[in-house]
């Protein structure tokens, strides 16, 4: 399905590292990458608290840290194991935890034991009703019933409703699809194919992908669903940016415009930038995005994919401004509020 193409409204340069320095609120700096390897980085607050996973492809594992800057320090906990054989028994991807109806949730892609295709893949959750992420019993709650196998689950609450978004493989390619949620695990009604991969830049690397959706709403009411786009073996991997007007229909496709271009992609030595993620600072006045990429050209969707951090901000218009990736070694301080 074609998106309209956005042309207009959205700024794609940010303040420069050295401008995040200028107002930083106190003297402590941090520099990316936060852990030598970390992809499909995700991070959760609450009550103050952040809760931190990757990819690690055999295991879940969560990390716990009142500073994120200083997550290599952070607590860790492997939580979940998957099965031997069954529909979740491997490639076990893109974990994200989620607090939801006073319990927590874990959305993450499997593959069934015996394959390695796509058609094989879909997205399961985790169910802990235990005040403590990092210990308690994981009871799983199954695969989550969408119409098409897929992987990158999130889930978002707006307007009174809860929805389901995920990458699905449509014939040749992939996309975007999106449904409302009768319970954590429980899609309803019918699915939405918001968009596939039928710009140039979203067939980097031989394969036309676009993947790992985050919502984000912005400071006027706007909904944005923020995405990677091509193979994520190509130093091209980059994001592409979703918009729904205040009060439109999340689940009406022509609701949605995408950016003509990226929204943030390599430079300054930080190559195949993607599957991102966002929080807010403790003190809850900046907005952060996390993100993986590569140190170097040429290294491919391996474990070298590590967790990078910045601030973001906000156009006039009420855009999100991601602006270019902070190289490597660059001091910038730390989230504000930070202990």
């Amino acid at each position: 399905m074609a998106v309209p193409l956005l042309t207009a409204g959205l700024c794609l340069t940010a303040p420069s590292a050295g401008a995040q320095t200028e107002t930083a609120s106190d003297s402590a700096r941090f520099t990316n990458p936060l852990l030598p390897s970390g992809p499909d980085p995700w991070i959760t607050q609450v009550d103050g608290v952040y809760y931190y996973m990757h990819t690690l492809g055999k295991e879940i594992a969560l990390w716990r840290t009142d500073n994120i800057a200083n997550l290599a320090k952070a607590e860790k906990a492997v939580i979940w194991t998957p099965p031997k054989k069954g529909p979740n028994a491997h490639s076990i991807w893109a974990p994200e935890l989620h607090r939801l109806d006073g319990k927590w949730y874990l959305y993450y892609s499997a593959t069934a034991s015996g394959h390695k295709d796509d058609a094989h893949r879909a997205v399961f959750v985790l169910e802990n009703t235990g005040p403590d992420p990092m210990k308690g019993n994981w009871v799983d709650r199954g695969r989550i019933n969408t119409a098409l196998p897929g992987i990158d689950g999130s889930v978002f609450d707006h307007g009174g409703k809860r929805y389901f978004v995920y990458s699905p493989y449509v014939g040749p390619t992939s996309g975007l699809a999106i449904a409302e949620m009768e319970n954590p695990w429980t899609l309803k009604g019918k699915e939405s194919i918001l968009t596939q991969a039928d710009q140039p830049w979203e067939q980097k690397g031989g394969r036309q992908i676009v993947e790992g959706p985050e919502f984000l709403l912005g400071p006027k009411g706007d909904l944005f669903i923020v995405y990677s786009a091509s193979a994520c073996w190509s130093d091209d991997y980059a994001l592409g940016l979703l918009h729904a007007a205040p009060g439109a229909d999340p689940l009406d496709p022509a609701a949605w415009t995408k950016s003509a271009q990226p929204v943030f992609r390599s430079a300054n030595g930080v190559y195949a930038t993607g599957h991102n993620g966002f929080f807010m600072s403790p003190d809850g006045k900046e907005h952060w995005i996390i993100y993986h990429a590569n140190p170097g050209p040429g290294m491919k969707c391996t474990p070298k994919r590590a967790p990078h951090m910045q601030r973001f901000d906000w156009t006039e218009e009420g855009w999100p401004r991601f602006g270019e990736p902070v190289g490597a070694g660059t001091p910038l301080p730390v989230p504000s509020g930070s202990r």
